[in-house]
C-alpha cells in the first residue's frame, strides 16, 4: 500500500484517513513478494477485489492521501457546473451522430440477401451493440475512475495492466459474442420454426470475427481517450463513455454487415474458411488468458464481472427480438432508423451519470460505505434535487434529451434525403419516449449503483451493462409503442 512521510514515520494512507475521520482502518499493505517498487512491499497484502481502482496507486509507490474535505457528489476536484456542461456536450453531440450513422447503416443493410434470409441476424444486432458498448464503457469507466484516482509514476506498471485489460476485453468479446450467436439462434429458430445449419455458421463466423476486430480496434483508442483527455485537463468520466458506446456501434455494426456478406458469399464455395475464421479467433483465448494473468488487477478481472455483461446480453437479445418482430411488418419497418438512436442515447448519457457517481464512491468512501442518505430508503427521483455535482449532472444529462434527439431526429431525416421533416406526432412521441426512458435510467442508475457499492461489488464493472441493456429494451420497447400508435391514429407518412 502507498505510503506517506509524516514525521519521519511511514504509516498508510488508509490509516492516517482512519485517524482524521474517524472511519475504520482498512489494511491495504502489500506482500514482501509483491512486484512493486523497492520500500513498498510489507507482509499482508490482501487479495485483489472487485472494489479496487483498475489502475491501483499502490503498485506505483505514489503517495496520495485521501481527501476528506470533499464529499462524495462533488467527484474529481476543480470541476464547476459550466466545464462540466462543456465536457459532457461536445462527446455527447459527436457520439449521438455516430447512432444517427449506425441506424442509417442499418436501414440499408437490412435489405441486404443476407439479412433478409437469415432473420436472427436482426436478432443479433442489439445484442452484439449492446455487448461490445458494455465492455467498451466498463472499461472506459474503470479507467476514468483510476485516472481520477491517482497520478502513475510507474510507466512500465501501467502499460502492463492496460495491455492485461485489454487482454480481458479480447477474451469476453469472443466468448460473449459466442453466446450471443446462440442466442440469436433460439430466439431465430423459435420465431422462423427452422434454422439452417449453413446460417449457424455464417452466423457464428461474421458475430465472432466482427466483434473480435471491433474490440481490438475500439479498446486501443479507448485506452489513448481516456488518457489524453485527462492529460489535456478534462474529466473522462464525462467524455469517455459515451464516445465508447455510439462510435463502437457505428464500427461494430459496420463490420458486422461486412462479415456477414463476406460469410454469405463464401459459404458455398470456401465453407472451410468460415470455420478457420472462427477457430483462429477462438484459439486465441488462451493467450489473452496468459496476458491477463500478468498482472493481479486484471488476473481478477477473469473471475468476476461476467455475470453483469451475460445478463445484459440476455436482456438485450429480448430487445432485439422485439425489434425483428417489429420491423418484420412493412407498416411499422420505419422503427429501424430510430433504434439505434434512442438506445444509444439513453445508454451514453446513463453511463456518464453511473460513472461519475462511482468515482466519488471510489474516492470517498469504502467499499460497502455508502453516505448517510442512502443508507435507507430513500426516493430514487431525488437524483435530480440537491445542490452536489452529480445532482446537477442528472439534471443536465436529463435537459440534454429534447434538444439532443431533435437534432439527431432531423439530421437522421435529412441524411436519408426526404424532401419534408417528421411529422409533429412523431417528434412529439419520439421525444416523450426518450425523455421516459433517460428519466427511468437515471433513477435506476443513482440506486443501482449505491447498491452495488453497499454490497462491495465495483460499480465500474457491474452497473453500465445492466443500464446500457436495460436501456436497449426500454427503449424498443417504447419505440415500438410509438409506431404502433402512430400506425393506429393514421399518420403513415411518419413510418
Amino acid at each position: 500500500m502507498i505510503v506517506q512521510e509524516s514525521q519521519n514515520q511511514r504509516l498508510p494512507v488508509d490509516v492516517a484517513a482512519a485517524q482524521n475521520t474517524g472511519r475504520p482502518i482498512r489494511s491495504t499493505l502489500p506482500s514482501a513478494n509483491c512486484d512493486v517498487p523497492a520500500g513498498i512491499c510489507t507482509p499482508n497484502m490482501p487479495e485483489y477485489t472487485e472494489t479496487d481502482y483498475l489502475l491501483p496507486v499502490a503498485l506505483y509507490g505514489i503517495s496520495r492521501p485521501r481527501r476528506t474535505a470533499r464529499t462524495a457528489d462533488e467527484g474529481p476536484p476543480a470541476e464547476t457546473v459550466c466545464s462540466m456542461l462543456v465536457q459532457i456536450l461536445v462527446p455527447f453531440l459527436l457520439a449521438g451522430l455516430g447512432t444517427v450513422f449506425a441506424g442509417l447503416l442499418l436501414e440499408v443493410v437490412q435489405t441486404w440477401d443476407v439479412f433478409q434470409e437469415i432473420a436472427a441476424l436482426l436478432i443479433l444486432v442489439p445484442a452484439l451493440l449492446g455487448m461490445k458498448g458494455n465492455l467498451e464503457m466498463t472499461l472506459a469507466s474503470r479507467l476514468s475512475t483510476a485516472v481520477n484516482a491517482g497520478t502513475f509514476q510507474s510507466v512500465g506498471e501501467k502499460w502492463k495492466l492496460i495491455i492485461g485489460n485489454l487482454a480481458v476485453k479480447q477474451l469476453q468479446a469472443t466468448m460473449l459474442s459466442l453466446l450471443a450467436c446462440v442466442l440469436s439462434t433460439v430466439f431465430g429458430w423459435t420465431t422462423e420454426g427452422k434454422m439452417a445449419f449453413k446460417h449457424v455458421v455464417i452466423l457464428c463466423s461474421a458475430c465472432i470475427s466482427s466483434s473480435f476486430l471491433a474490440s481490438l480496434i475500439q479498446g486501443v483508442i479507448m485506452v489513448g481517450f481516456v488518457f489524453g483527455s485527462k492529460r489535456f485537463g478534462f474529466n473522462p468520466d464525462n467524455m469517455a463513455t459515451p464516445m465508447a458506446a455510439s462510435f463502437g456501434d457505428l464500427l461494430t455494426l459496420a463490420l458486422l454487415a461486412g462479415c456477414s456478406f463476406f460469410s454469405y458469399s463464401n459459404i458455398d464455395s470456401y465453407p472451410s474458411v468460415l470455420y478457420l475464421v472462427a477457430l483462429f479467433c477462438l484459439c486465441l483465448v488462451p493467450l489473452w488468458v496468459v496476458i491477463a494473468s500478468k498482472h493481479p488487477a486484471s488476473q481478477a478481472l477473469l473471475h468476476t464481472g461476467w455475470t453483469p455483461i451475460i445478463i445484459a446480453l440476455v436482456i438485450s437479445s429480448i430487445g432485439g427480438l422485439i425489434l425483428e418482430r417489429t420491423v418484420s411488418d412493412p407498416n411499422l419497418a420505419g422503427i429501424i432508423v430510430y433504434a439505434p438512436i434512442i438506445n444509444g442515447i439513453g445508454g451514453n448519457l446513463v453511463s456518464i451519470q453511473s460513472s461519475r457517481i462511482s468515482t466519488g464512491l471510489h474516492l470517498n468512501y469504502l467499499p460497502g460505505e455508502v453516505p448517510a442518505d442512502r443508507r435507507k430508503c430513500y426516493n430514487p427521483c431525488s437524483i435530480f434535487f440537491g445542490s452536489g455535482l452529480n445532482h446537477r449532472s442528472a439534471q443536465i444529462l436529463l435537459l440534454l434529451v429534447i434538444p439532443g434527439q431533435l437534432i439527431f431526429l432531423y439530421s437522421s431525416h435529412l441524411m436519408k434525403g426526404a424532401k419534408t421533416m417528421p411529422s409533429f406526432l412523431l417528434t412529439a412521441a419520439f421525444l416523450a419516449a426518450s425523455v421516459i426512458q433517460v428519466f427511468s435510467l437515471l433513477c435506476v442508475a443513482d440506486c443501482m449503483v449505491h447498491c452495488l457499492w453497499r454490497r462491495g461489488k465495483d460499480p465500474d464493472s457491474y452497473s453500465i451493462p445492466y443500464l446500457t441493456a436495460l436501456g436497449d429494451l426500454l427503449g424498443t420497447a417504447l419505440l415500438s409503442l410509438v409506431f404502433l400508435i402512430l400506425w393506429w391514429v393514421g399518420d403513415h407518412g411518419s413510418l
